[in-house]
């Protein structure tokens, strides 16, 4: 996994300097949490700088982890999970926090409009089609448990599915087997895209990612919803193999917030 490295560096704290720290400082600026100007001497060295620290401290109040700033056992196990590629950050503005209990939206409150309540879909010609059936399922999810209702069709579409590999043409490329695993945008965008490198299966399976729980996950931010703190959550940004959630009392009580 291109996250795997984190676990090896479990311990480190501020003031230490471990190969592979850079790699700590790209994953956080990936997902939001770290910027560094240009001239910053320690923008890709493996110090673990007060910039790398306040890094941390956020991503792990967000992930209701024990503030230490410091990779603890804890935190570096869930910084090694596959995730999805949507940050937790955007602009600046960290969508984990800005709303409460536990579940966020992007940073402008971006939604469908009122009136916009029925979504069509298409597949593109990229999806596997032994994994349609669970997508459409994913689709009547989220029909269950909100005011929208959803409609596959072939042509002029709401919300495109895709499989992609590495850079396919969003500015979001995807890093192989492991790492990201999806990712979607804010409403109105509509696009929601799967990394085809990654093992997926329609169900429970050990060696392979459940590609219903993650679609349902990807639905809710097309739908406005960003991660949420809350381990259950569909909308919890991280994901093991065999493993499997449903939409949970928080990621309902998100959408009613949103949208009410």
């Amino acid at each position: 996994s291109p996250f795997g490295f984190i676990a090896k560096l479990e311990g480190c704290r501020l003031g230490n300097r471990s190969e592979g720290i850079h790699g700590v400082k790209r994953y956080l600026e990936r997902f939001g949490y770290l910027r560094y100007e240009g001239n910053d001497p320690h923008s890709d060295d493996d110090f673990f700088d007060e910039r790398l620290y306040s890094a941390v401290r956020v991503y792990q109040a967000n992930y209701r982890l024990n503030v230490t700033g410091e990779l603890d056992a804890a935190t570096a196990s869930v910084m090694s999970l596959q995730r999805c590629g949507v940050p937790d950050i955007v602009n600046g503005t960290n969508l984990m926090i800005s709303w409460r209990p536990y579940f966020s939206f992007f940073p402008d409150r971006q939604r469908w409009p009122p009136k916009k309540t029925h979504l069509s879909y298409l597949y593109l010609t990229n999806v596997p089609p032994e994994y349609i059936p669970a997508i459409d399922r994913a689709f009547e999810s989220w029909a269950s448990v909100t005011r929208f209702t959803f409609h596959r069709v072939e042509d002029s579409s709401d919300i495109t599915v895709g499989y992609f590999s590495g850079d396919h043409g969003d500015g979001v490329p995807f890093d192989g087997p492991g790492g990201v695993l999806a990712h979607s945008f804010a409403p109105t965008d509509g696009r929601m895209h799967f990394d085809a490198a990654e093992p997926w299966f329609d169900g429970v399976k050990p060696d392979r990612f459940d590609v219903h729980s993650i679609a349902m996950h990807e639905i809710g931010h097309l739908l406005g919803l960003g991660h949420s703190s809350v381990r259950e959550a569909i909308m919890w940004a991280y994901f093991g193999l065999g493993e499997r959630r449903t939409i949970q009392p928080d990621d309902i009580d998100g959408i009613k917030a949103l949208y009410n």
